[in-house]
């Protein structure tokens, strides 16, 4: 999609501090943490939104949480865990329109979010 930031940073349009990369999804940290840790994992697919992700899509979405899982374990909080949050859409605070899962430890985390 032209207009959309994280298409635009998995081109190379944008800069970004790149934590990982395959052939359907990339890693980066968020520009604006929220935590000691905080990064995102976005498909290199365009999807919108967790409500428009087709069931073809759920191996992908499900390939992103294991890999969510494993690079929070490389960042240092495999024993005290973290937080994996998704967005969808203007209720859900949903910001840039393309599905990411928020990936965020290194302290205690309080709820509600918010």
């Amino acid at each position: 999609m032209d207009d959309c930031i994280f298409c635009k940073i998995i081109g190379g349009e944008i800069p970004s501090k790149k934590i990982y990369e395959d052939d359907e999804m990339y890693a980066f940290h968020d520009i604006s943490p929220q935590a000691p840790v905080h990064f995102l994992v976005i498909p290199k697919k365009h999807i919108p939104n967790v409500m428009e992700a087709s069931p073809e899509d759920s191996a992908l979405l499900g390939r992103l949480f294991h890999k969510a899982q494993a690079l929070l374990a490389e960042q240092g909080c495999a024993e005290k865990g973290g937080r994996f949050v998704v967005n969808c859409k203007s209720d859900g605070m949903q910001t840039v329109p393309h599905i990411h899962i928020h990936v965020l430890g290194g302290r205690m985390l309080g709820w509600p979010p918010g």
